[in-house]
């Protein structure tokens, strides 16, 4: 299953309005993300570095923690009534500027424009 940005900040909008308590202060999302980002370092750390989970602890799939972090940073941009495909061409637009000659480009390969 596929989502456009537009569906996914709609349908984190549409979970998050039924509470009273709506959306967290930016400052309590920012804890949130970083609590989501350390569990996605944790497990990466697990799978591909040199620290083994203790046989205490379940195997929690990347892709879980992945959504995590996406969920939570809908919430950031929705809270702040951002268009996170706005931010991303933002990024990408910086990004393709900034880095244009960075990397080796593989052969065939030309820049995109």
């Amino acid at each position: 299953m596929s989502f456009e940005t537009k569906e996914i900040q709609d349908r984190v909008d549409r979970y998050i309005s039924q509470f009273k308590e709506g959306y967290f202060s930016p400052l309590s999302l920012q804890a949130r993300l970083t609590e989501e980002v350390g569990e996605l370092a944790r497990e990466v750390n697990h799978r591909y570095g040199e620290k083994p989970k203790k046989s205490s602890e379940k195997d929690k799939a990347l892709e879980e923690e992945l959504g995590d972090v996406l969920f939570v940073l809908t919430c950031f941009a929705n809270s702040l009534n951002m268009d996170l495909s706005e931010a991303f061409e933002r990024s990408m637009s910086k990004i393709e500027t900034r880095d244009r000659d960075r990397w080796t480009r593989k052969e065939g390969e030309k820049e995109n424009e």
